[in-house]
């Protein structure tokens, strides 16, 4: 049974999602499917006068505090974790969820999701913490109506911001994955096999499909985008050209995917860049700045290779420049990657270019010859180097590289503009009447870039609006803005004066405290040594003996009260503990020397006659050290430590685990060399700008648009599938178009956040093994990832086996037993009558799998049978045989009708039996 469950982002939302998270339960496996991060600023009071307020504050924190609250029950009991991009919507609250929220399960992720999720999500904490004590942050309690209530009875919004450290090693635990690599899993989540495919939408993009022997093949695929781009390819869901269904991806017991974008109608991708490069052009040649708010890791890299192409190509001399506190690391970790790009700039012997004039053209690298223009070698060599492109990791940085009055175009990042560099710098950006904000995404309502676009859409013609498959125009801004801007600033004047005074104090306090602490330290060090050293004055005591030398017929007689004198040679080197004593020895001053628990001390002989607990006079603590009648005694486990260590580097010498670790290494030490950070103190200010600058909005978010989503889901057509991540009007629109096609499913499923769906509730499967007789007899065929063959016997039960076995039939008949066949006479047949054989049953052929039209005519056209369509579930093969003979015989046509019946018509011909012969071969064919 299949029970599935949004944590966030459901299909009955008001708003655009911005975080994907989703509890799947297989039987007993309990999966999680991505944990996406919202912007934990939301409404933060961006209001343009006369432009009221954007969305509810409070309905948008009751939500994330309920997304918190149903992460937290459950991520204890999770046992597998997938994830599909590396975008924060997709994988911005895994470390937190693994640090503070028990989600110990293990994690599967493509290298590029693994990694560019690792930059976003650091970008995104880097970002937050230099603006907002988070740590020390009180949280918001809310107790009105219609709020999130906890156990405590009070609903709760925390920032869930883990800290940097809490970020490596959660992504360090994520195992990697390639394409179409078929995992099996062990332990509990044996009964799974895992396969990744390409989604596109983000470099490393996965849809993920899911096999269980009981529950079938699953699909998990959002984020969608089967449009080539310049560095990604279509996803894999689709053949190139629509060409059916990619291999292994048809028919599948159940669909989860999302239909944000249903009720779009997209632009052109030439027209889209071709806008943003003219609009950009206009903007610097104004002398006048262009900011463009971006991922820190993923949608970025589309515009930078756009970017950078248009940089080279137009010699542009305007610096072109990315504010992200990770993006030096992205883009030198990009290069390496190129094995899991596609697009335009994979594209063998081929380098696209943007002109001037925003067209795309081709320009051919003959490997060849030995002479290649210099531009065009220029460009194939520098893919991905992005060598106008200029990086720095705070705004400060900017400005103080480049002044606010040059001309330039400045990627920054988070998208939102709720925090870092982008809100910063877009309070300077504003003021001025010829700069341009340039958005390519549509933010989460709250956010200071959704307040943007919504100044943008306001001001569009009806027929430009977005989603009506045009461009819209440039605007400018009017009005006031309200901005909350926070920041982290040193102390100066009297608050430093008393921030150092305090620290002052501070230090006194813990020293006082430490030098109280150290004589208690010594005595109980000191009592450890005394009870250590019990042994040794038994042996001291014994240990008296008489020693005799002759000296000129003398003899003398002496006793020796130790076998070592202090400091001889040969003596064991004292421990780092009794170091670590001597030195807290050497700092203290004292008169009286106390040890031990001084309510028992006494001075004095008890009444019983017995010696107290003595005392010496002066702090001076004997070393005592072990020894045995061979002498002082060797500590045989710290050579034997040495010698485990230098095994151990003897085994990594030259290791790239080892390398990594002296390259982190380096880092801390960097980091410890770096200046301290002087005291400073968190502000959080109300500004007040004007808004003149241009707006203007390009999409390049790469998804699907409506008419890609309603030609995509039809193809797959699952037998079961759960929208996700979308708003009320989207969902219901494609439903509307799957009940307008009569193979689609009907049981289409649209759950909210909290709410339960379950399939497969009323379905029982049973275990069975195959005997080896019987599996030894078995003709496989191959479907899909899976061999299938026809049995027939008799189930055995064992004793010694829970599970049952299935025989040949044959096989259940005992050796020692016997039959007995009563044979009827037979009457005698009159002279002359026909012999007649008894009637033999023909062996049925089981044909499984999904027939494609599409497939079938690009087989038959490879082998020079030509094939049309002929309406809807009709295909009309040999029509150019019919045309050259003046005929008709040799025309087949291949219909499909209800219930999997396929009908193939056609005269006894050549092409009625190859037709008939490729159309077997698109089946898995078992043997009855």
């Amino acid at each position: 049974m299949i029970v599935f469950t949004p944590l966030c982002g459901s299909a009955q939302s008001t708003s655009i999602p911005s975080a994907f998270c989703y509890l799947l339960q297989i039987d007993d496996i309990r999966v999680l499917l991505d944990c996406g991060a919202p912007d934990w600023r939301l409404g933060a009071g961006e209001n343009v006068e006369g432009r009221g307020s954007d969305g509810d504050e409070r309905q948008a924190k009751r939500l994330w505090a309920e997304y918190l609250d149903l992460l937290e029950r459950n991520a204890p009991e999770i046992d597998l974790v997938l994830f599909t991009h590396a975008s924060l919507p997709h994988i911005g609250l895994y470390a937190y969820a693994r640090a503070r929220l028990g989600l110990a399960a293990p994690a599967f992720a493509t290298l590029p999701v693994q990694a560019l999720g690792r930059i976003a999500v650091l970008d995104d904490v880097e970002s937050w913490r230099a603006e907002v004590d988070v740590d020390n942050e009180p949280t918001e309690e809310y107790s009105g109506d219609g709020d999130v209530k906890m156990e405590n009875g009070t609903s709760i919004l925390r920032k869930a911001i883990a800290t940097a450290e809490e970020v490596k090693e959660a992504f360090d635990s994520i195992t990697t994955l390639k394409y179409s690599q078929a995992t099996h899993l062990t332990g509990k989540l044996q009964a799974l096999t895992l396969t990744a495919f390409s989604a596109s939408h983000t470099l490393g993009g996965t849809l993920w499909k899911l096999r269980s022997a009981s529950s079938g093949t699953l699909l998990y695929a959002v984020g969608l985008n089967h449009m080539k781009e310049q560095h990604l390819d279509g996803t894999a869901l689709i053949r190139p050209g629509g060409a059916g269904v990619g291999e292994g991806l048809g028919r599948p017991d159940l669909l989860i995917t999302d239909a944000q974008r249903v009720g779009v109608n997209g632009v052109r991708r030439r027209e889209r860049e071709e806008a943003f490069l003219d609009s950009i052009t206009k903007t610097l040649r104004s002398s006048s700045s262009v900011l463009i708010p971006v991922d820190a890791s993923t949608r970025v890299l589309e515009l930078l290779v756009i970017l950078d192409q248009h940089w080279t190509q137009a010699k542009t001399r305007a610096p072109l420049c990315l504010v992200s506190r990770t993006g030096k690391d992205c883009v030198q970790f990009v290069r390496s990657l190129m094995e899991w790009m596609g697009g335009w700039i994979t594209r063998e012997g081929e380098v696209p270019t943007v002109g001037r004039d925003g067209k795309k053209r081709k320009r051919r690298n003959r490997r060849d010859e030995e002479e290649v223009e210099d531009e065009d070698a220029l460009l194939a060599n520098m893919i991905l180097r992005f060598r106008h492109l200029q990086i720095f990791p705070t705004p400060e940085a900017l400005i103080a590289a480049i002044p606010s009055s040059t001309p330039k175009v400045v990627l920054a990042t988070p998208l939102t503009m709720s925090y870092g560099a982008s809100r910063a710098l877009f309070e300077s950006f504003a003021s001025s009447r010829n700069n341009l904000v340039m958005l390519v995404n549509i933010a989460e309502k709250g956010t200071l870039a959704r307040s943007l676009w919504n100044l943008w859409e306001g001001d569009q013609p009806e027929d430009s609006k977005w989603g009506k498959g045009r461009l819209g125009n440039v605007v400018h801004g009017s009005g006031k803005m309200a901005l909350t801007m926070n920041a982290k600033v040193p102390l100066a004047g009297a608050e430093l004066e008393e921030y150092l005074n305090a620290e002052k104090a501070a230090k006194e306090k813990a020293a006082a405290d430490a030098a109280a602490a150290r004589p208690q330290i010594l005595l109980e060090a000191d009592d450890d040594d005394e009870g250590d050293s019990d042994e040794d004055d038994a042996s001291d005591a014994s240990s008296e003996l008489a020693v005799e030398e002759e000296l000129g017929g003398g003899t003398v007689e002496g006793t020796l009260s130790r076998p070592y004198a202090e400091g001889a040679v040969g003596a064991k080197a004292a421990g780092p503990e009794e170091d670590e004593v001597d030195a807290t020895r050497q700092q203290l001053s004292f008169d009286i020397y106390l040890k031990g628990k001084v309510s028992r001390a006494t001075f004095f002989k008890s009444s019983s006659g017995t010696q107290g607990t003595r005392y010496r006079m002066f702090p001076y603590v004997e070393k005592r050290r072990r020894v045995d009648v061979w002498g002082e005694t060797l500590d045989i486990g710290t050579w034997m430590r040495k010698g485990k260590q230098w095994e151990e580097e003897e085994e990594t010498e030259e290791n790239q685990e080892a390398k990594e670790a002296r390259k982190r290494k380096q880092e801390e030490e960097e980091a410890q060399k770096a200046p301290p950070e002087p005291p400073s103190k968190f502000i959080t200010e109300e500004h007040v700008i004007d808004l003149r600058c241009k707006l203007f909005f390009v999409d390049f978010e790469g998804l699907n648009d409506g008419r890609a989503t309603k030609m995509i889901v039809p193809q797959v057509n699952p037998r079961k599938m759960i929208l996700v991540a979308a708003e009320t009007i989207a969902t219901n629109e494609l439903i509307e178009a799957c009940g307008e096609i009569r193979s689609m499913t009907r049981e289409i499923s649209t759950p909210t956040v909290g709410e339960e769906i379950k399939i497969g509730e009323h379905t029982h499967s049973y275990s069975i093994s195959i005997g080896e007789a019987l599996f030894s007899t078995l003709k496989m065929s191959k479907f899909e990832d899976n061999e299938v063959a026809f049995v027939s016997g008799h189930i055995a039960f064992n004793a010694s086996s829970a599970i049952p076995v299935l025989e040949p039939a044959a096989s259940t008949t005992s050796e020692h037993s016997t039959s007995v066949a009563l044979i009827p006479a037979r009457a005698e047949e009159p002279q002359g009558a026909i012999m007649t054989a008894p009637p033999q049953i023909l062996p049925q052929t089981t044909l499984i799998g999904d027939l494609r039209l599409t497939a079938l005519k690009a087989r038959l056209s490879a082998l020079g049978i030509t094939a049309d369509f002929a309406g809807e579930g009709v295909l009309i093969c040999g029509l150019s045989q019919a045309g050259k003979e003046g005929t008709d015989n040799d025309v087949v046509s291949v219909r499909k009708m209800g219930g999997g019946r396929v009908e193939v018509e056609g005269n006894v011909s050549e092409v009625y039996y190859t037709v008939r012969r490729e159309l077997y071969g698109l089946y898995a064919q078992v043997a009855g």
